[in-house]
């Protein structure tokens, strides 16, 4: 027994060597590609990439025990679960940042699958066939082509192969602390899983079936609790990022599916082809060398089983490994070779016990075909359901190549002994394949080789000049130091996209962020006025769209922009960035210490008509710290006692010289917009009549016709701190701002002057700010002034007026806020227009405008809590508005809080029980209470 017991340790010890070496092999391969690539990497890599830097930055300020803190951690990334990216974490905290720090992660995933495959075949067969599966796991083109890329695929790959594993071991568990191991690790696994990729459900659910209904037909309660736990231990690990984000994977399977498959013209499902899609695919995923030799070695075996050809055969020729189990472990498992229907081996290598030998004619043991079907069941269930699955990719299908690895060095392993030379010789080729595929080593044989042998799967890194993205990152830091910056990107090819050029952006401290903009025709003229900088390409765009090139021709053309510098690129066409003649917001040191900050100039038009955008500019000055926290409540009041048109201006300071050459400074200021377009945002829609739906409540106050608000954060919130030395920090500067506000539609004709408060977003802190003397006429009758575009918040606030007429105004107001947020890519007027509308309801509490705009910012940061307590106030405030109580509803409901649900609907019911909206909110607050035929009875026939 001792003996037995120190050979399965030297047996374990070699055999952990053996998979070391394995993935050190693929890990050498992996690193020497990626050291000779100079590649860009492509869209869906950089936006992967790109979220790791998100959760590099979250991770380096965590407060573990602070719940508002994990919050925001599940916020950050909506459409993919985050675990891939917080495990990236600490290999770029470590090694720094870049793609090739970020890739390092794939060797922990190679780790994980090695030793899952291994376990798998181990299990199911015998050790060998672990380590020829794998060994098969570095040599298959699709595996190793895809751990050079930093894309869910691998790592889903690997956690899927390990809860395949930990499932397999707890159905075939002895005892009830096997079977509570391993169904509580199956549970870890799974859980990890689904917070890489939801897809994990297609790969498991078939088998989770397969071992539950044999249970539940035993009444097995014992086994079902372990299954349930299991269940639960997975629920613990991914339930806080589902419960925060569910309602957008709604939208995420619009974009991930159905968009993409119709985009890429994937067969339709009611084809044959989209059913052999993947069939198809498969000589190019696994190498036709491995996948006919195991096949051929299967297939040998099985015929040379069958009655007329056994007898013909003696000694070695055809063998059967079979478990034979240590007693003195209730896990581990030593194996012996058994000849089927032949004696012993008489120079065995292990020793064995003695057993009966096979019979004539029986066929091989049970265990074997079972663990076939078992591993059968899984390949082709989830072969079915990712054919069904309308977008085709073939990265979609990866995660069950480590089981067919396991088929497939079984089938290596069953060679007959005079043909063992076989198998060794298909792994060689698949080597030589492997290094020809990565690297071009070749020359026209390796080339003729790969593509006979191993179809479409060289990926080769690309040699020669680097693009030049770190460049033009550097170009704009370089031009605007202190500001953020939103740059429109417009060419669409692997190296050269918004994504990609977004991740560099990242790199560089979050300070530049690269958009897809120009995407619809009528968002054009707002992309143009919007931002500032521009990234175009001459020779081949890609593929975009006849949209993105109007805005490119757009860009080019304006005279609104100049070529801040051109790059040559790879393919021998030109990058060109444009930056606009005159931006924004611009910022420059100024030599006073000042302590609070200063109105130094407003510039308006002397009169101007309602309902459209009016220009003006504001010029700041103050310390760095209180401009960067600083937000300025602005309220532009109706003056009775005035009657004057004149507009008091200070001089003109150095910054905006150029900008104030052709205008008057004192009662002729006027702004020179670089689009002529003064109906840019649409006016504001009254709202309905009908008192049914949104008839006044008597809680409200009326709104004030004689006045408007320009609340927003000095430098329009583009002001970037990360930067500045501690000494800068102290210094004063000077922000001027060119932008547009919009007077309401039904504001009182008049003279109207400007008052202004400052309130520090970070402290809390406020004082009243000096105002130079200015006016503004508002004269129906008055033409308008061309003005740049309206900033963020004022059209936030502008479409948040919308709200109270429900429906029909929801499809376009989310419409508009997807293009806004295209220009401030961390949404921070959101949080500009949150602390001002909390400030100002301090001061007018029965506000309903300011409360619904309150309420909408916090909807727009994903803050359910916060948007919950500002609707309360809403509801308040408008009462006989049914809308307004379905809004607090669906909040209720997106919570998971069905009883709160049902009350808060209630009264939008009394108040006009025929809205569809109304209905559904009902019959989902019924549902969450498990009222089920209740929720039928609502819902059965809705339309919406």
């Amino acid at each position: 027994m001792k003996f037995l017991t120190d050979k399965a340790q030297r047996s374990r010890f070699k055999t952990w060597h053996i998979l070391g070496a394995i993935w050190l092999i693929g890990a050498l391969c992996d690193r020497l590609w990626l050291a000779l690539d100079r590649s860009i990497p492509a869209w869906d890599q950089t936006n992967h990439l790109t979220g790791s830097l998100n959760y590099l930055n979250a991770l380096q300020q965590a407060q573990w025990f602070s719940g508002e803190w994990w919050q925001h951690l599940w916020k950050l990334s909506s459409k993919y679960p985050p675990l891939l990216y917080i495990v990236t974490a600490p290999f770029q905290l470590i090694f720094g940042t870049g793609p090739e720090q970020a890739l390092l992660v794939n060797l922990l995933f190679s780790a994980i699958l090695l030793v899952s495959v291994y376990g798998l075949g181990k299990h199911l067969f015998n050790p060998q066939v672990g380590l020829w599966a794998a060994g098969l796991c570095i040599l298959l083109p699709r595996l190793y082509t895809a751990r050079i890329h930093y894309l869910h695929d691998y790592p889903l790959t690997a956690l899927v192969a390990a809860s395949f594993l930990c499932l397999t071991l707890w159905r075939d568990a002895k005892t009830k602390w096997q079977g509570w191991r391993w169904a509580l690790s199956f549970g870890v696994c799974f859980g990890l899983a689904i917070m890489i990729k939801q897809t994990v459900l297609f790969f498991l659910f078939v088998p989770l079936l397969w071992v539950s209904i044999p249970l539940l037909r035993k009444l097995a309660w014992g086994r079902m609790a372990q299954l349930i736990g299991g269940f639960f231990v997975s629920v613990l690990i991914f339930a806080p990022w589902y419960r925060t984000n569910w309602i957008y994977l709604f939208s995420a399977y619009q974009n991930a599916i159905v968009v993409p498959g119709t985009e890429e013209g994937d067969p339709p499902l009611n084809t044959l082809a989209a059913w052999t899609y993947y069939w198809h695919d498969l000589p190019r995923a696994v190498s036709w060398p491995l996948l006919l030799v195991p096949l051929v070695g299967l297939l040998l075996y099985w015929i040379l089983l069958l009655p007329p050809f056994r007898n013909r055969f003696h000694g070695d020729e055809l063998r059967e490994p079979t478990p034979v189990p240590d007693r003195a472990s209730d896990d581990s498992e030593h194996y012996r070779l058994q000849e089927v229907g032949y004696p012993q081996n008489p120079h065995p290598t292990f020793k064995p016990r003695r057993q009966k030998p096979v019979r004539e004619g029986q066929n091989p043991p049970s265990q074997t075909a079972s663990a076939l079907c078992w591993l059968a069941l899984f390949l082709i269930a989830s072969y079915l359901i990712n054919s069904a699955n309308f977008n085709k990719d073939t990265r979609y299908v990866m995660p069950y190549m480590p089981i067919l690895s396991v088929i497939l060095a079984y089938g290596l392993t069953v060679w007959p002994r005079r043909l063992r030379v076989v198998p060794w010789l298909t792994v060689g080729l698949a080597s030589i394949l492997m290094l020809l595929n990565l690297f071009p080593i070749g020359g026209i044989p390796g080339n003729y080789l790969t593509q006979t042998l191993s179809p479409k799967a060289q990926t080769y890194p690309q040699f020669g000049s680097n693009w030049p993205h770190a460049q033009v990152v550097a170009e704009i830091v370089r031009t605007t130091p202190q500001l953020k910056a939103t740059v429109g990107v417009l060419p669409r090819i692997p190296d050269l996209n918004h994504n990609n050029f977004n991740y560099y952006g990242a790199l560089s401290k979050f300070q530049v962020y690269g958009r897809e903009v120009g995407t619809r025709k009528k968002f054009i003229p707002q992309d143009a006025r919007s931002l500032s900088w521009f990234v175009t390409k001459t020779d081949y765009q890609g593929s975009p769209k006849e949209s993105q090139m109007m805005m490119m021709q757009t860009v080019e053309q304006s005279r609104d922009f100049q070529v801040q510098k051109t790059w040559k690129l790879p393919d021998n066409s030109t990058l060109k960035l444009y930056h606009r003649v005159q931006p924004p917001v611009q910022v420059r040191a100024i030599p006073q210490s000042l302590t609070q900050v200063k109105l130094e100039r407003v510039v308006v038009p002397p009169q101007a008509p309602p309902g459209v955008p009016v220009p003006v500019t504001y010029e700041w000055s103050g310390a760095w710290q209180q401009l960067r926290s600083g937000i300025v409540l602005l309220t532009w009041k109706k003056e009775a006692s005035l009657d004057s048109e004149v507009i008091e201006a200070t001089p003109t300071s150095p910054l905006q010289k150029s900008q104030d050459t052709n205008q008057s400074t004192v009662s002729n200021s006027q702004i020179q917009p670089s689009v002529q377009n003064p109906k840019s945002f649409p006016p504001e829609r009254p709202l309905p009549k009908k008192e049914s739906q949104t008839p006044t409540s008597n809680n409200q106050a009326q709104p004030n016709l004689q006045r408007w608000i320009h609340d927003h954060g000095i430098g329009l919130g583009e002001l970037y701190p990360g930067r500045l030395s501690d000494k800068i920090w102290q210094s004063s500067f000077q922000v001027l701002e060119s932008t547009a506000m919009l007077p309401p539609a039904d504001v009182a004709p008049g003279i109207y002057t400007l008052e202004a408060n400052y309130l520090n977003r970070e402290t809390g802190e406020n004082y009243p700010i000096s105002v130079p003397p200015v006016t503004l006429k508002i004269d129906p009758k008055s033409a308008a002034t061309s003005a740049p575009e309206l900033d963020l918040i004022t059209q936030m606030y502008a479409l948040a007026r919308q709200l109270p007429e429900g429906r029909q105004a929801l499809d376009r107001v989310f419409d508009e806020i997807g293009r806004i947020n295209q220009y401030d890519p961390v949404q921070d007027y959101t949080i500009q227009a949150e602390r001002a509308l909390e400030f100002r309801l301090q001061q007018e509490p029965k506000n309903r405008d300011f409360a619904y705009g309150l309420a909408f910012s916090h909807v727009l940061q994903k803050d359910p809590e916060r948007a919950t307590e500002a609707l309360k106030r809403v509801v308040q405030l408008d009462a006989q508005n049914p809308y307004a109580h379905a809004y607090l509803a669906f909040l209720y409901i997106y919570q998971w809080r069905g009883r709160q649900a049902e009350s808060a609907i209630a009264p939008a019911l009394k108040l006009n029980p025929n809205i569809p909206e109304v209905q559904a909110l009902s019959g989902g607050a019924a549902l969450l209470q498990g009222q089920v035929f209740k929720a039928w009875d609502i819902l059965k026939g809705l339309k919406l």
